[in-house]
């Protein structure tokens, strides 16, 4: 959520910010024109509070005197200000909720540089790295490649669970596991804190990650409970140090976790293809960093950095785009995606997703630093290290064989007992 300080002091910048997002800029006037209400409603509370602290004296002079008329007539005041009072602070609150739901409404500050588009479509190249290979034969997609090297099953799980489930088999069960070892020990050297979450949330911790609207077509929620279960670990992690203030020398604090994600997948996209590219259930290595304000932008940097090194041990062409104004989420400062080639499909396919999403998260749960002039809200970034059924999709379809085999990157192998092609007895 922005601060309302911003919004007061800087309205003509958050219009055009939410103009930029093809958002409504007038959403900015109804912030502003309920703020100034609650304002009056909280000034109105104070006065009679005052009020009530002048009666209140008044009627223990008056006791002291042994003035019991005048002290019975000040006792019926003070009831009517204590009623006033209540009816007073039940106006503010409710302005008060008002306010922040329009609040809610505005999205983070973007990067001056973040490009603008209409939406997904014009997102912008950053970079293409690694090789595209190429194949004296007709490439599998990787169901072809799962089924006929027995590896998978689908259809089992389709009729135990529903599309969007897989059953993972032998070898490629090893890998999905060897991938999160690998991602694991990777982020180890990089000197990140490594932190396994709960799988279930609070929903006050989730609508500070994400957009509410959001909760409803991606989060399973629990019914006849205040649970949910998590979507990535990044929101697990966002809410690990609710409520806290650092000192600036305790920051940043860099994570990385491991966790079982859960999706509903509901949309446009929705789940509608067989396999594992697009699932309700997969694995992932989250990196988190919370940190001080002027630091976030290096920090990004290093979030890539990390990913991009994933990817060149495993031997994957990709590529990274920047997020335009029309696609970049509300809570997002800035955002990179990287993508991986897929031979099947002709195309780059999203594989990681990097943001700065500044202050905008760290403000709802109130982790703060402290600063030379006070306590500054903090800043967190977020970027996928390894989500593991879509990085093996990309190892299957990159690395399959004439022979119907499929290569394991070098960069496994410690981590697959001895096995370095998938398919060879």
């Amino acid at each position: 959520m922005l601060d309302i300080n911003l919004v007061r002091d800087n309205p003509e910048l958050v219009k055009k910010n939410e103009k930029k997002r093809d958002h409504d800029p007038n959403v900015v006037d109804e912030v502003l024109a309920i703020d100034l209400k609650w304002k009056k409603a909280k000034q109105a509370v104070e006065k009679l509070k005052h009020t009530r602290n002048v009666v209140s004296q008044e009627i223990n002079k008056a006791k002291k005197r042994k003035d019991e008329k005048t002290a019975k007539t000040k006792i019926q005041d003070m009831r009517k200000v204590a009623a006033d009072i209540k009816k007073q602070e039940e106006k503010e609150n409710t302005l008060l909720a008002k306010r922040n739901h329009l609040l809610s409404h505005l999205g983070n500050i973007m990067h001056p540089k973040v490009p603008y588009g209409k939406d997904d479509s014009e997102n912008v190249e950053i970079k293409k790295v690694g090789g595209i290979p190429k194949f004296n034969f007709d490439v599998k997609n990787h169901v072809e490649l799962c089924e006929s090297l027995d590896i998978a099953d689908f259809d089992i799980a389709g009729e135990t669970s529903g599309n969007g489930f897989y059953y993972l088999k032998g070898e490629l069960a090893l890998l999905n596991q060897a991938l999160i070892q690998f991602a694991l020990s990777y982020m180890h050297r990089q000197k990140y804190t490594y932190i396994e979450p709960p799988l279930m949330l609070r929903k006050n911790v989730l609508a500070a990650a994400v957009d509410m609207n959001e909760l409803s077509q991606s989060i399973y929620s629990i019914e006849g409970e205040d649970l949910s279960l998590i979507g990535t670990s990044e929101h697990a992690l966002l809410g690990f140090h609710t409520g806290q203030t650092f000192e600036r020398k305790d920051l940043p604090k860099k994570y990385y976790s491991y966790s079982m994600c859960f999706r509903k997948e509901v949309g446009a996209h929705g789940i509608n293809e067989k396999g594992i590219w697009r699932t309700h259930q997969f694995n992932k290595v989250e990196q988190f960093i919370f940190c001080s304000p002027e630091e976030s932008a290096g920090f990004f940097d290093e979030l890539l950095k990390n990913s991009e090194g994933i990817l060149k041990k495993l031997g994957l062409p990709y590529r990274v785009i920047e997020i335009c104004s029309g696609d970049l989420s509300p809570w997002k400062h800035k955002s990179y995606d990287v993508e991986v080639w897929r031979p099947t499909t002709g195309e780059y396919g999203e594989i990681m997703s990097l943001s700065n999403c500044t202050d905008y998260q760290a403000r709802k749960l109130g982790i703060k630093v402290n600063g030379k002039d006070g306590k500054q809200v903090v800043h967190t970034l977020n970027n996928t290290a390894m989500a593991t059924s879509r990085i093996m999709v990309a190892i299957l379809e990159n690395f399959q064989t004439k022979k119907g085999t499929v290569k394991i990157p070098k960069v496994l192998h410690s981590y697959m007992h001895g096995i370095t092609e998938i398919g060879v007895k």
